[in-house]
């Protein structure tokens, strides 16, 4: 399976009797898998259908999935509510009959809350299930839409990850020519500004060979070029596995910084500085791109 990303859109539309309607999902990244679902009155089921279609395709990213359904307007049924005529008749008899307000037309009755009643056709059980089916047919569909752009937005990062480990591959090994030219240049600097200090006195380059050495210790970045050289084998086996890997990329791009932070720090050359900065950089990259994978 090849990389997937964890942002992209799918549309769907569909239509069953008088209905229409209109699935979207769509997501963003997101740490874990959160999923949210809006719909029409009525079709409280459909968020079950949303969500575990999305557990089925999805292991990260925040994933919205939209219902709009429309019913044609020649179905709704428009009545005259009598019981709430009678009663507003009622409530404005005393007040009529003592001359107080004139009896009240049809118009003003008409215009009354409660008096005219839109209510759509008592829906039939088993046309409903069927209905519902179609709609979550298509919100699986637009599920599907959408993991195909999260795999299409996968394939063109794959690469750009790729490149980007490559390019940390390149750099520890330049590193690692310049961390051998340490000891020397060391021990050159050092025995220079002791002769500058103290002359050439007996022992002296017994000494400059004990300090050169301790020195060579402390800026020693063997163990550090080791471990990028292991991360970046890891980050190629992830590359290139099955299912979701965004998390341990992220782990990885930590372990990444940790020991370009201490090959700086170590660094007693201003190319081998420059080397590590170059590769924290590149790193912040890579860090950044794998916040975009599932």
């Amino acid at each position: 399976m090849p990389t997937s990303g964890m942002t992209g859109f799918g549309r769907v539309e569909g239509a069953q009797g008088d209905w229409s309607w209109a699935a979207e999902a769509r997501s963003v990244n997101g740490r874990n898998l959160d999923v949210r679902f809006r719909g029409p009155p009525g079709f409280d089921g459909l968020e079950r259908a949303a969500r575990e279609g999305a557990q089925a395709r999805f292991q990260r990213g925040q994933v919205t999935v939209g219902l709009q359904g429309k019913r044609a307007e020649g179905q709704v049924q428009v009545r005259i509510n009598l019981d709430q005529v009678e009663r507003y008749l009622e409530a404005t008899a005393p007040l009529v009959a003592a001359g107080r307000a004139a009896p009240p037309s049809l118009d003003g009755l008409l215009a009354l809350r409660g008096v005219i009643e839109a209510a759509e056709p008592d829906a039939d059980p088993e046309a409903q299930a069927r209905l519902e089916q179609a709609m979550a047919a298509s919100v699986n569909q637009a599920l599907d839409a959408l993991k195909a752009a999260r795999d299409a937005e996968g394939a063109a990062l794959g690469g750009v990850l790729s490149g980007l480990t490559e390019k940390i591959a390149q750099l520890t090994a330049q590193a690692g020519v310049l961390a051998e030219e340490q000891p020397a240049v060391l021990k050159a600097r050092f025995e220079r500004r002791m002769r500058e200090l103290i002359g050439d006195p007996a022992g002296l380059e017994e000494r400059i060979v004990q300090e050169a050495a301790a020195m060579a210790v402390k800026v020693d970045v063997r163990e550090e070029l080791d471990r990028l050289i292991g991360h970046v084998e890891s980050a190629r086996d992830l590359l290139a596995s099955d299912g979701p890997v965004g998390r341990r990329l992220d782990f990885l791009t930590q372990e990444f910084m940790r020991e370009a932070n201490t090959l700086c720090s170590k660094s007693a050359l201003a190319n081998l500085t420059a080397v590590g900065l170059e590769l924290k950089a590149v790193i912040e990259q890579l860090r950044e791109q794998v916040q975009n994978v599932e």
